[in-house]
């Protein structure tokens, strides 16, 4: 890819059909600029990019340089070491951007899930609204599942993700993030140090996985025939055993939580595509009212951004019998044509403000690894435990378990 497809790629993705719209994207064209690295070629290209970055400036005139590393893992060191070799500024701040894992205040830990509206609205319900937070404990919960799928497959980068895996992929990171900002106390206020201590503190409460609590799954061909399995891909070993599906049970060992099981769920090839956390409370005291169902609290985050809450109410008529109903609370119902940013535009808007409260800690990160890496070293430890196999699009794993000796 050269500059002039460069800018033709960054042109499909923006809206210019008004003639003020068109005028904005050219002023954003011309601060676009496309440099090609090639990583393993040594310092020459990196010598190229510092160039550039200093003909945008006049003189001595301080530059900030923000580094933001879409990249595979296994080369962040290389890079984030011919980074600061070569183009670090030297007369102002240098960055580096990563998702989703020297110094900590150069490093801006991005986790896009941290970035969506709901996630961050998670805040506002739990500490703006007194009644929920009468009722958040081991007392009135009976347990919160947290879960992430998708409707798609592996889409061509099953070499990648077989190195990777879905609770690397997914469970360790955004899961994690959802169930600290779900299960943390309030912080002293909303800046970057209160709010990563909360999250830190209380994922240091919770345990490594237990592996008896745990199911992995891996997805194989649609029932028709016409959605390939995952070791169907070419660049997946036939005798992969990474899961494409994981299912297991986290407990947060305080007096809020004591008990209250967390069922963090995320996979691959599934019935639909969608992320929410769901809390359901306990059973009403036997007495009068007979059948009523769970009270649950769920928070939508994508897609179709909502908060339900499912209760129950008298049906009409005589006779005194319960139904469930739903409080509903969707963003394009109550608020017309919401104007919702991407998740990676409020995130790199915060890392260009230097705001950290979104980006995550070092601290949260050693502890959400300690949680996951005991289980993680069993799994790929014994080759006997072999993941389920679920049919593409299945909507569950029919029941089936697996063998976790």
């Amino acid at each position: 890819m050269d500059h002039d497809e460069f800018i033709k790629l960054v042109k499909s993705c923006v809206d210019t059909s008004s003639p003020e719209s068109e005028d904005q994207f050219k002023v954003f064209r011309d601060r676009c600029s496309y440099v090609t690295i090639k990583q393993d070629a040594g310092d020459d290209s990196f010598v190229e990019l510092r160039k550039r970055m200093e003909s945008f400036v006049e003189g001595d005139e301080p530059q900030n340089r923000h580094f933001y590393m879409a990249l595979p893992p296994n080369i962040y060191v290389a890079v984030s070491e011919q980074l600061r070799r070569n183009c670090y500024s030297e007369k102002g701040n240098s960055q580096l951007i990563l998702e989703p894992n020297w110094k900590e205040n150069e490093i801006f830990r991005i986790d896009h899930y941290l970035g969506k509206e709901m996630v961050k609205n998670i805040m506002t319900l739990r500490f703006g609204n007194p009644m929920f937070g009468a009722v958040w404990d081991c007392t009135h919960i009976d347990n919160v599942q947290i879960s992430m799928t998708e409707a798609i497959g592996t889409e061509g980068r099953g070499g990648y993700f077989d190195g990777v895996g879905i609770i690397r992929d997914v469970m360790q990171n955004h899961l994690m993030q959802l169930l600290a900002l779900t299960t943390m106390e309030r912080p002293g206020s909303f800046s970057a140090e209160d709010l990563r201590q909360e999250k830190t503190r209380v994922l240091r409460l919770v345990p490594p996985l237990d592996v008896k609590n745990t199911m992995i799954g891996q997805f194989v061909n649609s029932a028709d025939g016409e959605q390939p399995g995952y070791k169907d891909d070419d660049s997946v070993p036939a005798d992969s055993r990474c899961a494409t599906f994981c299912a297991c049970v986290a407990y947060v060992k305080n007096a809020r939580w004591e008990g209250v099981p967390f069922i963090l769920k995320s996979g691959k090839a599934l019935s639909e595509s969608k992320t929410e956390i769901r809390i359901q409370l306990k059973d009403t005291t036997d007495g009068m009212l007979r059948e009523t169902a769970h009270n649950q609290l769920i928070i939508r985050i994508q897609p179709d951004e909502a908060i339900r809450l499912k209760m129950n109410a008298k049906y009409p008529g005589l006779e005194l019998r319960c139904v469930g109903t739903e409080l509903d609370l969707s963003y394009k119902r109550t608020v017309p044509d919401p104007d919702i940013p991407e998740a990676y535009e409020s995130l790199l808007l915060d890392a260009f403000n230097g705001d950290y409260s979104e980006s995550v800690s070092e601290q949260e990160l050693e502890a959400s690894w300690r949680i996951f890496t005991p289980l993680l070293h069993h799994l790929e430890g014994h080759k006997e435990i072999k993941p389920a196999e679920y049919a593409y699009e299945l909507i569950a794993l029919q029941g089936r378990r697996v063998q976790m000796a």
